[in-house]
């Protein structure tokens, strides 16, 4: 689905293009965000990260809005309609994610020991590179197909690393010595990050869907 069968309207182009940015943009703030909380806890550096990124979720809503709208008010790609819809759904499901992990962060200040510290950024980076490879093949799908599988093996690539750390973690935080409670709070700070991986591969599996129909 080459750029040109939005020739009848720029707008919506435009959209979806504004949309594929935000998202990425969310990846970077949830990243420098957790890293900020690994060093300084919910100071101002992570207040400015969380901020932004709640600004980000807040625009690809409107956005998602905008899209939904120009696509029925201007009856474009009513064959792919459905499925680009659902594509969005899944994405603006990540950003809301974004949101909520990092609202779990500054409200409930999970106390990551220092020895966990290395994991906890390894798989925040390993989830937030398996969301940029999505936006990749997401925007391949509206400007060049032939390149959507070269991003969506790394989605899954990451996906599976990610998953490694969180089962690494996870033995690691119960063969502490500390309280249980502890160890459970961990854990679901973890799952919050390790989330985001899952929610981008369940996205991937979709627009390998809609690729084929599109392609049949």
């Amino acid at each position: 689905m080459p750029l040109e069968v939005f020739g009848r309207t720029k707008r919506l182009q435009q959209e979806i293009d504004a949309y594929h940015d935000a998202l990425s943009e969310a990846a970077i703030g949830f990243q420098q965000a957790v890293e900020a909380y690994l060093t300084e806890g919910t100071a101002d550096r992570f207040q400015e990260k969380l901020k932004q990124v709640g600004d980000l979720e807040s625009r690809g809503d409107e956005l998602r809005r905008d899209i939904e709208r120009d696509m029925y008010a201007e009856t474009l790609l009513p064959e792919s309609r459905g499925d680009i819809l659902e594509l969005f759904e899944a994405l603006d499901n990540i950003l809301n994610r974004f949101e909520e992990g990092l609202w779990y962060f500054d409200v409930e200040t999970p106390d990551i020991p220092s020895d966990l510290q290395d994991d906890f950024s390894q798989l925040t980076e390993l989830c937030c590179k398996s969301v940029e490879s999505l936006v990749l093949a997401s925007r391949a799908y509206f400007h060049d197909s032939a390149a959507i599988k070269d991003h969506l093996h790394k989605v899954r690539f990451y996906e599976s690393d990610a998953d490694a750390v969180v089962s690494r973690l996870r033995r690691a935080m119960f063969a502490m010595d500390i309280d249980l409670a502890r160890k459970l709070h961990l854990g679901l700070a973890a799952k919050g990050i390790a989330d985001v991986s899952d929610m981008a591969e369940d996205a991937a599996d979709k627009l390998v869907i809609f690729h084929i129909k599109r392609s049949a």
